[in-house]
């Protein structure tokens, strides 16, 4: 081994322990406190275990040291390859996989990364893996998620309309009740639920295809189900049909649910059964209708689909008794869950003053 580097002197043994103190880096502290070792007179080896390293990698930080001084004993980290997309280019590829594909341009209805990494190609003149497509979409904010469904007649701005004047809409129906008194915000849909049953996705082995039971029969039944967001409750009926009758079967539910001395106001689509005048709405309920077409701006489509992903899918059903009990275990699971409920239900633009 080669002589020892003189080290530059113009830094004390007890300035170099003062600084490695204050650093906030704890390998840059243990490198000061190794070369103060070697300014007090310790052998190189020795000193070199102060710190925790050999002597060699020792006589690195000393050359390190001479050059630049305590700042040179930091790591220095060169922020590895240029990213081969710029920045403008990485937005503008963000802009693309957000407005979607056009069919007649591009081939396909939905992006997938080989698409992407074809595009990507074309475009930018960048050939990145198909694998790391994925990666890049992350780093850009994006995950793989299933689509809400959007009816291809619904009015956007109707819509955005209806959340910015429900304050107003609520105060017009609810005119008539006593000032002061308590109101809760519910919302009511049904589900299907039956042998022709779905399935849902899984964590599987990459490169394996789970395979799970699916019915090709047709027996069925119907969950009405509603939920009070503010409260976490939830009152729901299996029944097996979606008609008048059964609506006023969950309104009557739904109303010995209602906090005593409070009232309900029950928002709901416009389905035939919700809209006819031969239902007794219940004195304590007051029903809201939510614009035609617009089934995201009822929460418990959420529901439908939170029941169907961890208790309904993926079953086989032997017949209608069967049906009624998945669909009453499931909801038993739900109203057990009031958190749930709540995170499920709560919309900004519906809960803006629930008492009048």
């Amino acid at each position: 081994m080669g002589s020892a580097i003189k080290m530059r002197t113009d830094y004390s043994a007890a300035e170099l322990r003062r600084r490695a103190k204050s650093s906030k880096d704890s390998k840059q502290s243990r490198r000061l406190l190794s070369l103060a070792a070697v300014l007090d007179g310790m052998s190189r080896e020795d000193a070199a275990r102060v710190g925790g390293m050999d002597r060699q990698t020792l006589r690195d930080w000393v050359h390190r040291f001479n050059d630049a001084g305590p700042d040179g004993l930091e790591d220095a980290w060169n922020g590895g390859p240029e990213p081969r997309l710029s920045v403008s280019q990485k937005a503008e590829l963000a802009r693309i996989v957000e407005t979607g594909p056009d069919r007649a341009v591009d081939g396909v209805v939905r992006w997938r990364r080989i698409d992407l990494q074809r595009l990507i190609k074309e475009r930018f003149g960048v050939d990145y893996h198909e694998r790391y497509v994925g990666t890049l979409l992350k780093q850009l904010g994006f995950s793989h998620i299933s689509a809400r469904p959007l009816h291809p007649g619904q009015d956007g701005e109707i819509v955005e309309a209806y959340k910015k004047n429900f304050p107003r809409t609520l105060s017009a129906h609810l005119a008539d009740l006593p000032k002061g008194k308590p109101v809760e915000i519910w919302f009511q849909d049904e589900a299907r639920i039956g042998q022709k049953n779905g399935i849902v996705r899984q964590w599987a082995r990459r490169g394996t295809r789970p395979r799970q039971p699916a019915d090709q029969r047709y027996k069925s039944a119907y969950l009405f189900g509603a939920i009070c967001p503010a409260r976490g409750i939830a009152a729901g009926l299996a029944l097996p049909f979606a008609d008048t009758e059964a609506m006023q079967l969950h309104l009557d539910e739904i109303s010995r649910h209602v906090a005593r001395r409070a009232h309900a106001v029950l928002l709901l689509d416009r389905a035939g059964w919700h809209t006819t005048a031969k239902l007794k709405v219940p004195k304590n309920i007051t029903l809201i209708f939510l614009p035609p077409r617009a089934p995201e701006l009822n929460p418990v489509e959420n529901v439908w689909q939170y029941l169907r992903q961890n208790w309904l899918s993926n079953r086989v059903f032997e017949g209608y008794d069967a049906i009624i009990d998945a669909a009453c275990g499931a909801w038993r699971e739900l109203i057990e869950r009031p958190n749930t409920i709540t995170s499920i239900g709560m919309r900004e633009w519906a809960h803006v003053g629930q008492s009048n």
